[in-house]
C-alpha cells in the first residue's frame, strides 16, 4: 500500500472530478476508510462487493485490512486508470469491473461469505439497498452490509414506529436485518463536500426474516400505507385491498391508525390477511 501516491495526487493526475450526475463525494480520509472497513468485521475470510469505489480509498482500506477478495463496480471510466494502479499491486485478491451497479449480475465473481461494504453513490443508493433487501431469494447472497448513506437516509433505516422517520425503508430494513448506525462521517470530509452530513450504517442479515411474510406482499403494503401517510389506515389501503377494516380488525390493528405507527411484526400480518383488488 506504501507503493500509492496519496488520493490528492491521484485525483489531479487523472482529472477526476466528483460530478454531481454520478452522485460522487469522495472520501479521502484513509483513517476514516479504515474505520469503516473494521466495522465491517474481519474481512480475511470474506469477499467483498464495492460499489463506487471512484478513486479507490475505501477499495485501498478493505485490501490493508485483509479482506480476501473485494470486487469493485465503477461507472466512471475516469477512475478506472487510479483502480488499475491498485489492481496491480493486488492480483488475485482485486477485481474491478467496469460498469452499472444498477445492471449487473456480480454473484459469480464472488465467494461465499460476501460482505458488501462500499461509499454508496447518493443517486442510486437508495434503490441498491432496496434490491438488496427485497431479494425473492433469503437468506440473501450477502451475510453483511456496512453502507454509507446521507444522515437523512440512515435515519430513516433504523427509526422506530412513532417517529417521523419511520417508513418503508425502516420496515424492509429491520425485517431482514439487525440494523445500527456505525458512526457518522462530517461532511468537511468528502471532495467536494456535500450540502448534508453522512452516516455509515451496518445491517447484519437474518437467516429468517423476524416475523412471516412473503416479501411482495409485505413490499406491496408497506408501500401502499406510507404513500399516504397522513391518512388512517383505513382511507390508505382503500382502493387496493378488499375487505381492510375486516382484515385490519381480525390482527389487532386498529384501521384508524397511522402508517408510522404500525409495527414491522403487524405489517407482516397485514401482508398476511389482506387481500388485493
Amino acid at each position: 500500500m506504501d507503493n500509492l501516491p496519496p488520493l490528492k495526487d491521484v485525483i489531479s493526475k487523472y482529472e477526476i472530478r466528483a460530478k454531481k450526475s454520478l452522485g460522487q463525494n469522495f472520501l479521502l480520509d484513509l483513517n476514516l476508510t479504515s474505520k469503516i472497513a473494521r466495522y465491517a468485521g474481519n474481512l480475511e475470510q470474506s469477499d467483498v462487493l464495492e460499489i463506487g469505489p471512484g478513486p479507490g480509498g475505501l477499495t485501498r482500506s478493505l485490501l490493508n485490512e485483509g479482506a480476501r477478495q473485494v470486487v469493485s463496480i465503477e461507472k466512471d471510466n475516469r477512475c478506472i486508470a487510479a483502480l488499475e494502479e491498485i489492481q496491480s499491486l493486488f492480483p488475485g485478491r482485486f477485481r474491478l469491473l467496469q460498469g452499472d451497479a444498477l445492471s449487473m449480475n456480480v454473484t459469480q465473481y464472488l465467494t461465499d461469505p460476501i460482505k458488501i461494504i462500499a461509499n454508496l453513490p447518493y443517486n442510486v443508493g437508495t434503490e441498491l439497498l432496496v434490491r438488496w433487501l427485497n431479494s425473492k431469494n433469503w437468506p440473501s447472497f450477502w451475510q453483511s452490509m456496512t453502507l454509507m448513506f446521507q444522515k437523512e437516509v440512515a435515519n430513516r433505516i433504523v427509526a422506530c414506529p412513532g417517529s417521523k422517520a419511520y417508513g418503508r425503508l425502516s420496515v424492509m430494513s429491520q425485517w431482514r436485518c439487525n440494523t445500527k448506525i456505525a458512526f457518522n462521517i462530517p461532511a468537511t470530509a468528502f471532495t467536494p463536500p456535500p450540502k448534508v452530513e453522512s452516516a455509515v450504517v451496518h445491517f447484519e442479515a437474518l437467516n429468517e426474516p423476524k416475523f412471516p411474510a412473503e416479501v411482495d406482499k409485505l413490499e406491496f403494503v408497506v408501500s401502499k400505507a406510507f404513500n399516504q401517510r397522513r391518512k388512517m389506515l383505513r382511507g390508505a389501503l382503500k382502493g387496493h385491498f378488499i375487505n381492510v377494516e375486516e382484515g385490519l380488525f381480525s390482527i389487532g390493528v386498529l384501521p384508524n391508525k397511522r402508517a408510522e405507527n404500525i409495527t414491522v411484526q403487524e405489517y407482516c400480518a397485514m401482508s398476511q390477511v389482506l387481500i388485493r383488488k
